[in-house]
């Protein structure tokens, strides 16, 4: 099954990066600086045609928004794993639906996931994942390289970093070994 892991960043800074096997390897490609990540996101997805996007990114709002609870800032998920709030977030957040309501209704599931959730359960991996310092990142792509059964390519910056833990997180999630936080009503994290 076909999935593609992403890193959704601000929509003209270059910083989204979609991860996806192809020919037996993880590869990565990465938006432009001032062109639309979601029109690069979709024209990704026009080429390589993908069942399932594991997204890093918020994909529903507090339950609050829907009479249940009064937390309006996190969801369930996002207290339990210290997640930013989809309202922090913002326009990110809006984006992120969106996209996934345009992707639906292309019959590909689109799931949430969170890669500092799944760095931050191995040991090895979470004193590397500084990601405001480029001198570990040899390091912890040669640990992530031996986790996931198939050649990366280069790794240039964090923002590939977690389009390839998100990948993995769906490649766990295909396999039936990721963990799932977070209420299905309100919203799930898988990592």
């Amino acid at each position: 099954m076909t999935h593609l892991g992403i890193d959704y960043g601000s929509k003209m800074a270059g910083t989204t990066a979609i991860s996806y096997l192809r020919d037996n390897k993880i590869k990565v490609r990465q938006s432009v600086k001032n062109k639309d990540a979601d029109a690069f996101i979709l024209s990704t997805v026009e080429e390589i045609k993908p069942e399932k996007i594991f997204l890093d990114a918020p994909l529903s709002l507090p339950a609050a928004f829907y009479n249940k609870g009064d937390n309006y800032f996190y969801r369930a998920c996002d207290k339990k794993l210290k997640a930013m709030s989809p309202m922090f977030l913002g326009g990110l957040t809006a984006r992120a639906m969106r996209l996934a309501s345009i992707l639906t209704k292309q019959d590909i599931q689109v799931i949430e996931c969170y890669p500092k959730a799944l760095v931050h359960i191995d040991t090895k991996l979470l004193p590397l994942y500084q990601k405001k310092n480029l001198s570990t990142l040899p390091e912890f792509c040669k640990i992530l390289k031996s986790k996931i059964d198939y050649p990366i390519s280069e790794l240039l910056n964090w923002h590939q970093v977690d389009a390839v833990i998100a990948w993995w997180s769906g490649n766990r999630y295909q396999k039936n070994t990721a963990e799932i936080i977070g209420d299905e009503e309100e919203g799930q994290i898988i990592f």
